[in-house]
């Protein structure tokens, strides 16, 4: 029998204070900071990977329950059953409801980089994909994380457009976490199709912020990319 109330217990027995004093600053949780309020127990992502497969067993509405924890790793061992839920479970539907419907407790950058894509954008492979502007469009930061982080499952079928698309919708993003997850996705275009990211920077190097063309250029050879960052 799998108990949320045991993983729990597990997840807790494995803290470190010290380490979670650490995490508190990286990931920006005092006042006013993007990850205010989340707090953190000082587990690795290991750890916290090898119980989520140990609990894996969990129902879904069980690591949803888990999902809404104020603790990083839990939130962050819910995310793992889901994926792995998602993966192996006929109802892949039903997960990629689940998680769009709980996108609030999704709020951190670590959180929405390991499931945007595994869930939602495997979920949208052979789907219409107008989700994903709207979530584009979003007062949250994470959900626009959320647009972008999911189309990186385009990205490795060789499908552009959405990616493309939504980049150009986040241009003008005031957010520092957006400009790099978008140069993130630019580069990953480039490294599949070097023309199809130096046309989309050709018409729009000179707008995107400065942290976002950085990421884009990032596998350009020095010569070139200091050529967009100069000019």
């Amino acid at each position: 029998m799998f108990m949320l109330s045991n993983l729990k217990k597990e997840l807790r027995s494995k803290a470190n204070p010290k380490k979670a004093r650490i995490l508190q600053g990286f990931f920006k949780t005092g006042p006013g900071e993007y990850g205010h309020g989340d707090v953190f127990l000082g587990i690795t992502v290991p750890e916290t990977r090898k119980l989520a497969e140990k609990y894996g067993g969990l129902k879904s509405e069980e690591a949803i329950k888990l999902l809404h924890s104020k603790i990083h790793e839990e939130r962050l061992a819910a995310l793992l059953i889901l994926i792995k839920k998602f993966q192996t479970d006929q109802d892949k539907k039903k997960i990629y409801n689940l998680y769009l419907k709980n996108t609030r407790y999704i709020n951190n950058w670590d959180l929405v980089d390991l499931s945007a894509c595994k869930i939602v954008g495997d979920y949208l492979l052979d789907k219409p994909r107008s989700i994903l502007y709207n979530l584009a469009k979003s007062k949250s930061v994470w959900e626009r994380r959320i647009s972008i982080i999911a189309a990186f499952s385009f990205i490795r079928n060789d499908d552009f457009e959405e990616t493309l698309k939504i980049s150009e919708m986040l241009l003008k993003d005031e957010h520092d976490l957006i400009h790099k997850a978008v140069g993130w996705m630019l580069r990953e275009i480039g490294k599949r199709d070097i023309k199809a990211e130096e046309k989309f920077l050709q018409k729009h190097y000179k707008q995107m912020p400065r942290t976002m063309l950085r990421y884009a250029l990032e596998k350009f050879p020095e010569k070139k990319r200091k050529q967009y960052l100069l000019s």
